[in-house]
């Protein structure tokens, strides 16, 4: 970690604010009525009007407050100040959830994590309809409404509730399917909530098991997985890589092996 960049707990706190002003904004928003702008992979990606206003804003207090830093999100893509590079960088999701946002489901959220020298050392997920919030600092634990975060105890794999989600490309969804069908008689069950963030949340806390999915992006995990690790969970990729677009594993120790396993074994960061 770089030294000379803020403590975390720093970081968090300005994260909070910036997430709490952005899911305001999305709520009202919602209520008053988003459409389609556009889309991205497929047409079944949405982007609303929110996304873009919602992201705009949040970049636009985070230059107001550390105007130096470097912007990664999901509807602008990256963002560097001239000059020397950037102590800290903010990974931003303005709407994990687009789908369930446009559909008005109550799953979905703003995630904001900052990341110091590759590292992700705050970050925070707020649910813009419930107002649920999850924080996290690298190795200050994780908390929802001043309640410290624990992860499941589950150590049987065939117990274990387990999340997930599904690509917007059709010929990924194929694969995944079938990945799924052949894991879930090995499970309790599977729940797929459509929020990557907000579902490493709900893991982090135990509402939940273990949760796995393909095709993460940075904005996607940067704050949950934090939240998630935090929490006790073992948060990574298959054969030892670390958590990314090929594979996001967030599980309690006595879990991931043999989940880790069986996703090994159906070719669940393969496909599309």
């Amino acid at each position: 970690m770089d030294h000379s960049a803020p403590p975390p707990r720093e970081l968090l706190e300005l994260s909070i604010d910036v997430a709490r002003g952005a899911a305001a904004t999305a709520h009202r928003m919602r209520a008053e009525g988003v459409s389609v702008a556009a889309t991205k992979s497929t047409v079944t990606d949405v982007v609303t009007a929110a996304d873009r206003a919602v992201e705009r804003q949040i970049i636009d207090e985070l230059r107001r407050l550390r105007p130096d830093d470097a912007v990664l999100g999901e509807e602008y893509g990256a963002a560097e100040r001239g000059g020397a590079p950037a102590q800290v960088r903010w990974i931003v999701d303005p709407i994990d959830g687009t789908v369930n946002y446009l559909y008005g489901l109550a799953h979905c959220g703003v995630s904001i994590a900052a990341e110091v020298g590759g590292e992700v050392v705050a970050g925070v997920v707020r649910n813009i309809h419930t107002g649920e919030e999850w924080t996290a600092t690298a190795d200050g634990g994780a908390w929802r409404d001043g309640r410290r975060l624990r992860c499941s105890t589950e150590t049987d794999l065939g117990q274990a509730l387990v999340v997930t989600g599904f690509g917007y490309d059709s010929a990924r969804r194929a694969h995944q399917a079938r990945v799924l069908a052949e894991l879930i008689p090995h499970v309790r069950d599977i729940r797929r909530l459509g929020a990557a963030a907000v579902d490493l949340c709900l893991v982090a806390e135990g509402r939940a098991d273990a949760y796995y999915e393909k095709g993460l992006a940075a904005w996607d995990q940067a704050a949950g997985g934090l939240v998630a690790s935090e929490a006790g969970l073992r948060v990574g990729g298959l054969d030892g890589l670390v958590a990314g677009p090929d594979m996001v594993i967030a599980a309690p120790a006595a879990l991931f092996a043999p989940l880790h396993d069986r996703l090994a074994a159906l070719d669940a960061s393969g496909g599309p």
